[in-house]
C-alpha cells in the first residue's frame, strides 16, 4: 500500500502538464523582464519565472534561478539571494541531485537566520521554507529522525506568523513522517490537524488527507470511523478529480473490506483502482492493485486467479524497475506454486525471490551508505557554518562596542546637564536598595536567632554542667555531642534556600533528643514522613524548629503528665503538609501563665514565618497556608495543639 502525499513550501508531487494559463503567466513575466532596467526588481522577477517553472521544466528552473542568484549576491540583495537558494535547491530535488538540494536549502537557511530585514515576515517565512526543504530532502532518503527534526522547526515558524495553509502541508508531512515510523496515534493526530485547516480553507486536497485519517483508524481497527473518513474522502474527490488520489483511495478501500470480510467489494475495488491507475498510466499503482488481487486470490485458493495477477504485478515491476514490488511478485508466485504442490516452480520463483531480496537489500545498503555521507557533509557543512555565523556575531559585537563608545563620548556633554538629578536618582536608589538589604539581614537574623537562641545554648551548657557536677560524665558526653551535632546542622543549613526534607527531619531529631535528655524524658516524640515524598522533595531550612519548641518549652513540659509530640510530613492535594502536634496544656493555658514573655516570642516566629511564607509565595507563585488551633476532646476539654503549614511541592535542583 502506498500513502499519497503532498509536499509543502514548492510543490505537490503532482508534475502534470503546464497549462495555457501558466504559459501565459511566464510569458508576461519574460516580457515585463526585458523591459525592466532595476536590478533588484530583475533579480525578483528571475526567481519568480524560476518558481513558474517548478512543475514543468526543472531545467529552466535551474537556470533562471541561477540568474537570479547571481544577480543578486552581484548587488547585495541577500532577500533575492536566499529565494534564489530556495529556487536551486527545489530544481535540484526535482531533478534527483539531493545532495546539491541540501546545500542549497542548508545555504538558504543559514542566510536567512542572519538576515536582517524591514520586513520581519519575510526573512521568516524564508527561513521556514528552507527548513521545510531540507525536512522533505531528508524524507525522501527515508532518514525519518531528521526530516521530523526539521519538519517541526519549520511548522513552528509558520504557527507564529499564522500561515495556516503552509501548516496543513507540514502538519501532512510529519504525519506521513509518523506513520513511516510506525506511530500510527501520532500520525492520525497530525492528519486531523491538517484536516481542520484544510476544511476552513476549503482545500483541494482535502479527500487525500481523509484517506489518511482513514487508514489511520483502519490500523486501529476503528471500522466505523474509517469507513466514515473513507466515504468523506470519495465526495472530496468526487469534487475536485485527481486519479492518482483516487487509485490510492480505491486501493485503500479495498483494504478496508478485506479486513471486514467482505473479499468481493475488495476485489471490485482492486479493479476500480486498476481502471482509474490506467488513465495516467501510473504502473506502479496498478502493479500495488494487481498484488493485493493476488494475495487475496491465494487466501481464497483462487490459485489460477492468483498466478495471473502475480503474473502481471511481476511483469509491471520489473518494466518500471521497482525492486520491492518485484520481492513481493516472486514471493506471492512462490507462496501459489507452493500450495499447487508444484514444488519445482516453487523453488524456482523462491529463488528469484531471494536474488531480489539480496539486491534490494545490496541496494538499500548503497544507498545507506550515501545517506551516511550526504548526512556527514550536511553536519559537518552545518558545523562549519555555525562558526562563521558566530564569527559573525563577534564582529558585529565588536562593532556595536565601538559603536556605544562613540555614542558615550558624544553624549558625555549632555550628561553633565542631567548629571545632578542623575546622583540624586542613584542616591535615592541606593537607600531603598541597602534597606531592602538591611531589612532581609534582620530577618535572617532573626529566624537564625530564633532557631538557635543564645538562650536554648546557655540552658544546654547549663546542662551539660549539671551532668558532669553530678558524676554523670557518659550523659555529659551524650549531651554534647548531640548539642555539636545539631549546632553543626543548624549552623550549616540556616543559610541555604531548600533542603532536602529528610535533612530537616535529621535536624528535628537531633534537636528533640537533645530536649528529651535534658528534660529527663519529660516527653516522647515521633516523626512521620509519607511514602510518597520523594528523595529530592525539599522545603526551607529549620522552618519546623520554632514550633517544635514552643510545643515542648510552652506545651508538654507546664503539663504534670508525660507528654508527646508528633511531627508529620505528608501529600495532600498537590501539597506538601507539615504539622507539629502536642498534647500539652494548650495554646491558651500557655498564654495565661506566661502572657508577656509568650507572646513576645511567638508574635516573633509568627511574624518571622510568616514573611518567610511570603517569599515562598513569591518564589513559586503558588499559595501557602499556615494554621495555629488547639487539639479537643470536647469542647470542654482542650488535649494539645496543633500547627500546620501547606507549602507548594519544591525539589533541590
Amino acid at each position: 500500500m502506498k500513502i499519497e502525499k503532498y509536499f509543502p513550501l514548492y510543490f505537490l508531487l503532482l508534475f502534470s502538464m503546464v497549462s495555457w494559463s501558466q504559459n501565459q503567466k511566464i510569458d508576461s513575466l519574460v516580457s515585463l523582464l526585458n523591459k525592466t532596467r532595476n536590478d533588484i526588481d530583475k533579480a525578483q522577477l528571475l526567481n519568480a519565472i524560476a518558481d513558474q517553472y517548478k512543475t514543468s521544466d526543472p531545467k529552466l528552473m535551474l537556470d533562471y534561478a541561477q540568474k537570479a542568484y547571481d544577480l543578486a549576491q552581484k548587488i547585495n540583495y541577500e532577500l533575492a539571494e536566499g529565494n534564489a537558494l530556495l529556487n536551486l535547491g527545489n530544481a535540484n530535488i526535482i531533478s534527483g541531485n539531493y545532495p546539491k538540494a541540501l546545500q542549497h536549502f542548508t545555504d538558504a537557511q543559514h542566510l536567512f537566520e542572519t538576515l536582517v530585514v524591514k520586513n520581519d515576515i519575510e526573512r521568516q517565512n524564508g527561513l521556514a521554507k528552507a527548513l521545510g526543504s531540507i525536512g522533505i530532502v531528508f524524507s525522501e532518503q527515508s532518514n525519518y529522525a531528521k526530516a521530523l527534526q526539521y519538519y517541526l522547526k519549520a511548522v513552528k515558524i509558520y504557527e507564529q506568523i499564522k500561515d495556516e495553509e503552509k501548516c496543513a502541508k507540514l502538519y501532512n508531512n510529519i504525519g506521513v513522517v509518523y506513520q513511516s515510523q510506525s506511530a500510527d496515534f501520532k500520525a492520525l493526530e497530525y492528519f486531523i490537524k491538517t484536516q481542520k485547516i484544510q476544511e476552513k480553507l476549503k482545500d483541494a486536497n482535502i479527500g487525500i488527507t481523509y484517506t489518511n485519517i482513514g487508514n489511520g483508524y483502519l490500523k486501529q481497527n476503528n471500522l466505523s470511523k474509517a469507513f466514515d473518513y473513507y466515504s468523506k474522502a470519495k465526495t472530496a474527490l468526487e469534487q475536485h478529480p485527481n486519479p492518482r488520489a483516487l487509485g490510492e483511495w480505491y486501493n485503500n478501500v479495498g483494504l478496508y473490506y478485506k479486513v471486514t470480510k467482505q473479499a468481493n467489494k475488495a476485489i471490485e475495488h482492486w479493479k476500480l483502482a486498476i481502471s482509474t491507475f490506467e488513465t495516467i498510466e501510473d504502473k506502479f499503482g496498478i502493479g500495488d492493485s494487481y498484488l493485493l488481487l493476488g494475495q487475496l486470490f491465494l487466501e481464497q485458493n483462487k490459485l489460477e486467479e492468483a498466478t495471473q495477477m502475480a503474473d502481471k504485478s511481476l511483469v509491471l515491476a520489473k518494466e518500471i524497475k521497482v525492486l520491492e514490488q518485484v520481492v513481493l511478485s516472486e514471493k506471492l508466485l512462490s507462496d501459489i506454486y507452493q500450495k499447487q504442490n508444484n514444488s519445482v516452480l516453487a523453488l524456482r520463483h523462491f529463488k528469484l525471490y531471494s536474488q531480489a531480496k539480496d539486491s534490494l537489500t545490496n541496494e538499500e545498503n548503497i544507498r545507506r551508505s550515501v545517506e551516511e555521507e550526504l548526512n556527514f557533509d550536511f553536519e559537518k557543512r552545518e558545523a562549519i557554518q555555525q562558526k562563521e555565523i558566530e564569527k559573525r556575531d563577534l564582529l558585529l559585537k565588536e562593532e556595536s562596542k565601538r559603536n556605544t563608545l562613540q555614542l558615550f563620548f558624544a553624549a558625555i556633554f549632555g550628561l553633565l546637564l542631567f548629571g545632578m538629578a542623575f546622583l540624586i536618582y542613584n542616591r535615592i536608589q541606593l537607600k531603598k536598595n541597602l534597606t531592602l538589604q538591611k531589612e532581609l539581614a534582620e530577618y535572617e537574623q532573626k529566624a537564625l536567632h530564633l532557631q538557635m537562641n543564645p538562650h536554648f545554648v546557655f540552658n544546654c551548657l547549663g546542662s551539660i554542667s549539671s551532668f558532669i557536677v553530678q558524676n554523670g560524665t557518659d550523659s555529659a558526653i551524650k549531651y554534647l555531642s548531640k548539642f555539636s551535632k545539631l549546632m553543626r546542622l543548624t549552623l550549616e543549613y540556616s543559610k541555604e534556600t531548600l533542603i532536602p526534607i529528610d535533612k530537616e527531619i535529621e535536624s528535628l531529631q537531633n534537636y528533640l533528643e537533645l530536649e528529651q535528655l535534658r528534660f529527663n524524658n519529660k516527653f516522647t516524640f515521633s516523626i512521620f514522613k509519607s511514602d510518597a515524598i520523594e528523595d529530592d522533595m525539599a522545603l526551607p531550612p529549620l522552618l519546623l524548629q520554632p514550633f517544635v519548641e514552643n510545643a515542648i518549652i510552652h506545651g508538654v513540659i507546664p503539663k504534670k503528665e508525660k507528654g508527646s509530640i508528633s511531627v508529620r510530613f505528608t501529600i495532600e492535594k498537590d501539597s506538601l503538609f507539615c504539622t507539629v502536634e502536642d498534647n500539652g496544656i494548650g495554646f491558651s493555658e500557655s498564654k495565661a501563665q506566661k502572657e508577656h514573655s509568650v507572646v513576645a516570642h511567638k508574635s516573633m516566629a509568627l511574624d518571622i514565618t510568616k514573611k518567610r511564607l511570603e517569599m515562598i509565595e513569591s518564589t513559586t507563585k503558588q499559595k501557602t497556608e499556615f494554621k495555629i488551633e488547639e487539639v479537643k476532646n470536647n469542647p470542654e476539654e482542650i488535649s494539645g495543639t496543633k500547627v500546620t503549614l501547606h507549602l507548594p511541592i519544591q525539589y533541590i535542583k
